[in-house]
């Protein structure tokens, strides 16, 4: 295989908080040598999720082996996943703000047509459903754990607790036409498809919509992690790849 340099269009403040965590980590566990220093399968771990190499293409450029680097990887991500914030926390900082923003987006994944439960019908294609919560101005907050494609944003709402856990915390909150009828505190605009809007329902789904069109730079965040525009893991192993993503954006961010 040949190799050649490269690079990783991440911020090095994502670099050194995922080092520092990885040498913490050493030292509790008290290893003496490692065919990589902290620093070099931080990077790894950030080239990883970033330009989604695969193990075999990132061994040959660090100079392992393809298992050494799932290996690295694997316990860099899960040490990423457990520093993620949790829905409760999300939400008592969305109750700060003036409102947040929810959303559901699709995770591209490698399968079969035979594995139903993985389609959405609304996208056409298999993948996993996360929901996201962002700020007033897009920023991401929050990213929920995967579910199968086929869930809808209304179940997967409920299931993840997201209209308790907004309601309990007062936090106000902005969504689609999917999410019509969910209750709590989420506002979804007039749905308009069998009656008639008046002027005033019209103009209050124009001003809903320019709001809740911001969610898509949260959306836009998660996926310029490229690992995750097409995922051809296990689909156990998803929700610790957006939790460590999520970690990420946030340690590396000015919040």
């Amino acid at each position: 295989m040949l190799v050649y340099p490269s690079g990783v269009d991440v911020s090095s403040s994502a670099l050194r908080f995922l080092s520092a965590r990885l040498r913490e980590r050493r030292r509790a566990l008290r290893t003496r040598w490692r065919r990589l220093s902290a620093g070099r399968q931080a990077l790894l771990t950030l080239a990883h999720l970033r330009n989604g190499h695969t193990y075999a293409q990132l061994g040959a450029g660090f100079g392992i082996g393809t298992t050494t680097a799932y290996r690295y990887i694997t316990e860099a991500v899960a040490l990423l996943a457990a520093l993620a914030p949790t829905l409760a926390e999300a939400a008592r900082a969305a109750s700060l703000k003036a409102f947040v923003i929810l959303d559901g987006t699709l995770l591209p994944i490698d399968r079969v047509a035979a594995d139903r439960p993985h389609y959405s019908g609304k996208h056409k294609r298999h993948g996993m459903n996360v929901q996201v919560l962002a700020d007033p101005f897009g920023r991401l907050l929050w990213a929920s754990p995967a579910l199968p494609g086929a869930v809808h944003d209304v179940r997967a709402a409920r299931e993840h607790g997201i209209v308790d856990v907004l309601a309990g915390a007062g936090a106000r909150c902005w969504a689609d036409k999917g999410y019509r009828g969910v209750g709590g505190t989420i506002r979804a605009p007039y749905w308009g498809r069998w009656e008639t809007l008046s002027t005033g329902q019209q103009a209050a789904n124009r001003s809903h919509a320019k709001i809740r069109a911001l969610v898509e730079q949260a959306v836009a965040t998660l996926k310029s992690w490229r690992l995750l525009r097409k995922l051809r893991c296990a689909t156990t192993r998803i929700t610790s790849l957006v939790q460590a993503v999520l970690t990420l954006h946030l340690a590396s961010s000015d919040r």
